[in-house]
């Protein structure tokens, strides 16, 4: 009897240990680690001025509530599979959404040889009579790009359209669309923002570039 008496309690406390075990398989897992991604520092030494420097411009506000990128996904696209099909990486994420990204390296970038004004520092000057260029830019394409498997860049798209504005209304000087790649160094959510950072670089210095020869 005894031992009889012994096995039983050995038997109950294999299982409740298997329960407890069970029990801590349950338990939900701890949050993960998410991977945030921006442009970079960017120029570490300030750009030099321009020697003869541009007329005042202003970036528009943005309309975010009008973009379907105004998250911070990191999207990927398979162009080999379905490349309608826009995909988040997840575990990785923007710190901001990319046309704001975007547009505050923009600033810098036409900063450098020309003021910057806010919204309101150029409707002041629009109401005392003085005209104003104002640039707004939209997102249309931004996402690491899949080609093959093996194969991807970072794929930006923007839309650019510079206008001055006056009292008695706006004229359009001009609107374009950039649309610019860069090779991905790898083929995750590292290699697509490096890529994504790089041609957005490139469509700025571009945009940079088209808005300056139409202001002149």
């Amino acid at each position: 009897m005894p031992s009889m008496f012994l096995d039983r309690k050995v038997r109950v406390a294999a299982g409740l240990a298997l329960l407890l075990l069970a029990g801590c398989g349950a338990l939900p897992d701890k949050p993960a680690h998410i991977a945030l991604y921006d442009f970079g520092p960017g120029p570490l030494a300030p750009a030099a001025p321009a020697v003869q420097p541009l007329p005042p411009i202003t970036l528009a506000d943005l309309d975010t509530s009008a973009s379907r990128l105004e998250g911070t996904a990191l999207n990927y696209r398979l162009g080999y599979d379905d490349p309608q099909m826009l995909r988040p990486y997840a575990g990785s994420r923007w710190t901001q959404p990319p046309l704001q990204l975007l547009r505050q390296r923009l600033r810098d970038a036409l900063g450098t040889q020309r003021t910057v004004l806010g919204t309101l520092e150029a409707g002041n000057l629009a109401r005392e009579g003085r005209g104003i260029d104002v640039l707004r830019i939209s997102l249309d394409e931004f996402s690491h790009y899949f080609e093959s498997p093996a194969a991807s860049t970072g794929l930006v798209r923007v839309r650019a359209t510079l206008v001055r504005g006056s009292p008695s209304g706006e004229q359009v000087l001009g609107q374009r669309v950039f649309a610019v790649q860069r090779p991905a160094p790898s083929a995750d959510a590292a290699g697509g923002a490096r890529a994504l950072a790089a041609a957005s670089e490139a469509a700025i210095g571009e945009i940079v570039q088209w808005v300056n020869q139409q202001g002149r």
